[in-house]
């Protein structure tokens, strides 16, 4: 029996993600074949259907895998010795993914399929409650540490930091020339001083 190298398993299985997460923003979900993704995998049919069953598992597995990679970073920074450096480093580790030059056609291509499927719906509400749990608990180890302002309130901090992170995707996939995995210290400076102790609160 042929045993599996799991690492090269893995390796083949990002790499069908990759190619098939091209397809879907160029052409549309609607419109690519297996055929294409294939082409574009540079493997056989028989060959990427003994990773994904079909078309549309590809899709899904495409948000899944980023919600895996999310909580592995999360993990890690769970333990991080600074916590305010662990939440800038995961705002930055999201930011940088608006340098994808197909991110446009994949957002429009996520928007269509959370509306027709509702397990592709119900991924991305895990995958976004799972990634505003972890900065509210990166948050809250923050203000234990007098890192960061213990007034504020977590999980609205949480929500705003998370929207400040969307923002930059549909702000850049509307406008090309926003590219925010450019301006890291602008967005380290955002947050910094929206988290400082002693901000000002006047509304």
């Amino acid at each position: 029996m042929r045993t599996v190298d799991p690492a090269k398993h893995e390796a083949k299985r990002r790499h069908i993600l990759a190619a098939a997460a091209e397809c879907f923003a160029t052409k549309g979900f609607e419109s690519t074949r297996t055929a294409d993704i294939c082409a574009s995998a540079g493997m056989s049919s028989g060959n990427l259907f003994h990773y994904f069953p079909s078309k549309q598992a590809i899709f899904l597995a495409i948000f899944e895998q980023d919600g895996r990679d999310n909580a592995a970073l999360f993990e890690q920074a769970a333990t991080a010795h600074d916590a305010l450096e662990a939440l800038l480093g995961f705002a930055e580790f999201m930011v940088a993914q608006t340098d994808y030059p197909h991110l446009a056609g994949l957002m429009l291509e996520v928007i269509a399929n959370a509306k027709r499927d509702a397990e592709f719906a119900a991924l991305l509400d895990r995958n976004d409650r799972a990634n505003r749990d972890g900065v509210t608990m990166l948050l809250r180890r923050a203000a234990e540490a007098g890192q960061i302002d213990p007034t504020l309130d977590p999980v609205a901090t949480a929500n705003w930091i998370m929207v400040l992170i969307e923002g930059a995707f549909v702000r850049s996939s509307a406008d090309a020339g926003f590219q925010p995995y450019r301006e890291k210290a602008s967005l380290r400076r955002i947050i910094i001083r929206f988290l400082a102790p002693g901000a000002d609160t006047a509304s």
